[in-house]
């Protein structure tokens, strides 16, 4: 951390500003309660700094440069030198190996290729193990099922909304999934899901999965995976420093707390970043694992601290309404959330999910049960009246990449890149009218 320190002080012009006017110096660093005296680094921070404003060395020595999305901005850029390359390498061989692969195994990689880190991520952890590549990155979802059953893949890596999506297509196609294929572990991340997530992608699939977290402003994937245990994913703390701050105050909370979390990079060599904010909400601890590990781990994302949703004053996570819906049966992990303010009314929060096939070929009755008690158990949850309205099979359109959830109306009257739904109007089905969208909100998932 020391090291660190001096070596920002000295190559980056942002952090030696930064420092200077917190008094702080690299010899004054004794323990990691002096973490406290570091100033916070934000995205906007990295942003403002575009291209290349956070690299501690010459650009010479830059043989990789990764981004991300950039969805609003500037997008947030990640350059290598060759060492850190190597240490990529070798947090994401350890992030498969914890799901138990060696060389002998084949990885279907549908992670995005390209910027993001994710595919060229797992990649190169497959490579470092020895294991076979197949480098399918994501979509054209019929092809990923004909791969993975001819080259016998027994590794799956992609988002775990995109594991729904090949699991659907699976079924559509009457494939048998466990009887054709040989999937035994997937290692699912670039975004929050739930255990409930993880039942319905392992009960579909036929895979232990795991999660797996990372962000391209610490170093990609690779920075904490599960065990066997499942217990909390393990951080590569000889890596990565993690704390927990309150979001709103800043200060540093205690290991076991719930809050955002921080991560100071310590051996990455291009763009080293101190105290650096995800906006992730999780919890930390230390306590050893009964795999015999003694870092300390974090539990799945939570929900972030910026996409917290404020309605009639409560605060709502996505999470917690996946969470929510999952426990109703007949639902599919297939869901769109929106807030509205009418003129003169107050906030109103509406939630469009999906039934299983199963539930939907019961009719109309049976529909609007489910869909009630949906409406309860979010009530239950959030302690705010929500609507829920259910919406027939693949009514919602898949996300290739990061799953887009929610939609907040409030602040604009116009979305011109806003969600909606795969057509404006239900179809009607014999025996029953189910309910249609609002005139003038029918939206599609980008």
């Amino acid at each position: 951390l020391r090291e660190v320190v001096g070596r920002v002080a000295q190559a980056v012009p942002f952090y030696a500003k930064r420092l200077g006017e917190g008094n702080v110096r690299a010899e004054d660093i004794q323990s990691l309660d002096d973490l406290a005296r570091i100033p916070l680094t934000t995205k906007h921070d990295l942003r403002d700094n575009y291209p290349f404003g956070m690299v501690a060395v010459p650009i010479d020595d830059i043989v990789r440069i990764h981004a991300s999305s950039g969805t609003t901005g500037k997008p947030v850029v990640g350059p290598y030198t060759r060492n850190d390359m190597t240490l990529w390498a070798e947090v994401m061989a350890r992030t498969l190996a914890s799901g138990g692969v060696t060389r002998k195994d084949i990885v279907h990689n549908a992670y995005g290729y390209g910027l993001f880190t994710g595919g060229l991520g797992f990649s190169l952890g497959a490579e470092t193990i020895g294991a076979a590549i197949v480098p399918a990155s994501s979509g054209l979802t019929k092809r990923q099922l004909m791969l993975l059953e001819d080259f016998g893949a027994t590794v799956l890596c992609c988002t775990p909304s995109y594991a729904l999506v090949i699991a659907e297509e699976a079924q559509a196609e009457q494939i048998d999934v466990r009887r054709r294929m040989k999937m035994r572990v997937g290692f699912f991340g670039a975004e929050p899901w739930t255990e409930a997530m993880r039942e319905e992608i392992e009960g579909r699939l036929g895979l232990e999965a795991y999660d797996v977290y990372g962000l391209t402003e610490v170093i990609g994937p690779g920075v904490a995976v599960e065990c066997p245990y499942h217990d909390g994913m393990h951080i590569n703390e000889d890596h990565f420093l993690a704390e927990l701050i309150d979001p709103e105050s800043g200060e540093r909370l205690p290991m076991g707390s719930v809050g955002e979390l921080v991560f100071t990079t310590l051996t990455r060599e291009a763009a080293p970043v101190l105290r650096y904010r995800t906006r992730d909400r999780v919890r930390l601890w230390t306590e050893p694992c009964r795999c015999g590990r003694t870092l300390a781990r974090m539990s799945k994302v939570l929900g972030r601290t910026d996409d917290m949703l404020k309605v009639k004053g409560v605060n709502v996570f996505p999470t917690q309404i996946e969470e929510a819906l999952l426990r109703v049966g007949g639902l599919a992990p297939q869901y769109l959330i929106m807030v509205d303010r009418p003129k003169d009314q107050l906030d109103q929060l509406e939630v469009w999910v999906e039934a299983t096939a199963e539930l939907w070929v019961q009719g109309e009755y049976q529909v609007k049960a489910v869909e009630h008690r949906a409406n309860a158990e979010l009530h239950q949850v959030l302690g705010i009246h929500t609507r829920v309205v259910v919406q027939e099979p693949k009514k919602l359109e898949r996300s290739l990449g990061k799953a887009v959830r929610v939609m907040d109306r409030r602040a604009q009257t116009r979305w011109p890149h806003a969600p909606r739904l795969a057509s404006p109007v239900q179809p009607q089905r014999t025996g029953s009218a189910m309910r249609t969208p609002p005139p003038g909100r029918s939206f599609h998932l980008t």
